[in-house]
């Protein structure tokens, strides 16, 4: 029998292969591949710590999806997908880590015997799972097939929510809104940044409600002062110091949907400069989510953005954002829109963003966010609600 905890409905799974279908169709694609663990899910339900070794789903025009792995995941498939169990197929343990064997000759052997080894075949090329040893096993067992680059193929397909899926994501922006509480409350001088971050996975994971915590595709992110010019440091053992700023980029997590948000912490009396750099970035945030508005594009968001900065004399030089939802390590964006002025993506209800106007100089960084939903009329709606400015803990 198919998994009976699903997160989402039939009708929901057969809105999703009916999309992924027409996009095959319109390419000439027989048979998509697809090795993300992020698509996987979306289309089959399945959920594991198993991208590690390959794994995938195979989409077909005329029959359900297969779910190919591991034979030691296959349980785990038939726990969480909605197929059938004749729809999993597994590889024996002697292909992982082999150096002469590779998974991918199994999965080539399912695409010969289903009389695809001719056909045109869609495999994600740009992708953090599908490497370049499995594009040339594939190449070597299916000399007479055709492979079509469909990289983010799924991803351009999850774009715009369903309202099943938003529910998941308002529950991960309840989480994140009680991790950033805690940090506020417990960060002060002389506290160590682990005990912090303990606090900030004891918060992510117990939730709140009937929205508990799953594990976030991203670790805390939380430099302090000159070192909050690097976008992506996690943590050590030091001490939180008066006279610096940290910023805290967290998210919460439900049934794999994120809502990432950002909040800096300054313990002291912060310098002139930051305080009008506080105010620059939250006059340009408030202004992108005026522009984030069905019809307009995403390039509208970042040029809001930038008046304020350029005239407080700032240049960000990088993108402000990028579509969000469900997600696996090791990032928690869906790779396919980015929030950048040369971005003429037309927003669409249901579109959801990490709206993150980040700022990093040569010795300070600056972080206040939010994560968007894209509204069938006005603004954006922010699924948190938590002030937007720079902490102050004197």
């Amino acid at each position: 029998m198919p998994a009976n905890d699903l997160p989402f409905s039939s009708a929901e799974y057969d809105r999703r292969i009916a999309k992924v279908r027409k996009e095959m169709a319109r390419r000439d694609i027989d048979v998509l591949f697809i090795e993300d663990p992020s698509n996987m899910a979306w289309v089959t339900g399945y959920d594991g710590w198993s991208f590690y070794v390959h794994q995938g789903v195979l989409v077909f025009h005329d029959e359900d999806p297969i779910w190919w792995g591991r034979s030691q995941d296959a349980n785990g498939a038939l726990r969480t997908v909605w197929m059938a169990p004749d729809r999993v197929a597994k590889y024996a343990d002697k292909y992982i880590q082999s150096s002469r064997l590779h998974p991918m000759e199994t999965l080539a052997a399912i695409l010969r015997d289903k009389g695809y080894g001719g056909k045109r075949i869609g495999v994600e090329l740009e992708n953090y799972y599908f490497t370049a040893k499995a594009f040339l096993t594939l190449n070597e067992e299916l000399p007479n097939a055709t492979f079509v680059d469909a990289t983010a193929l799924v991803n351009w397909q999850r774009t715009v929510k369903s309202d099943e899926e938003i529910v998941h994501m308002r529950k991960a922006a309840r989480i994140s809104e009680k991790i950033i509480d805690g940090i506020v409350a417990r960060v002060e001088p002389g506290v160590r940044k682990v005990d912090v971050v303990a606090e900030i996975y004891a918060d992510a994971v117990r939730g709140l409600d009937d929205a508990w915590g799953d594990y976030p595709a991203i670790v805390p992110l939380l430099p302090s002062g000159a070192d909050a010019a690097a976008p992506h440091l996690t943590w050590d053992g030091r001490l939180l110091e008066k006279g610096e700023a940290t910023f805290f980029e967290i998210s919460g997590c439900h049934r794999r949907y994120h809502a990432p948000l950002c909040r800096t912490v300054f313990l002291g009396k912060p310098p002139q400069f930051m305080k009008e750099a506080e105010a620059a970035l939250v006059e340009g945030l408030e202004a992108g989510l005026e522009a984030a508005v069905a019809g307009n594009r995403a390039g509208d968001i970042a040029r809001a953005l930038a008046k304020p900065l350029e005239a407080a004399g700032i240049e960000r030089g990088s993108r402000a954002g990028y579509p969000i939802g469900l997600s696996y390590p090791p990032d928690w964006g869906e790779r396919t829109i980015s929030i950048r002025d040369e971005d003429e993506t037309i927003l669409e209800p249901g579109m959801t963003f990490h709206f993150m106007p980040g700022l990093w100089m040569d010795d300070w960084g600056l972080e206040i966010t939010e994560s968007i939903l894209i509204k069938e009329k006005g603004p954006a709606e922010c699924f948190c609600s938590k002030p937007r400015k720079l902490y102050v803990k004197d």
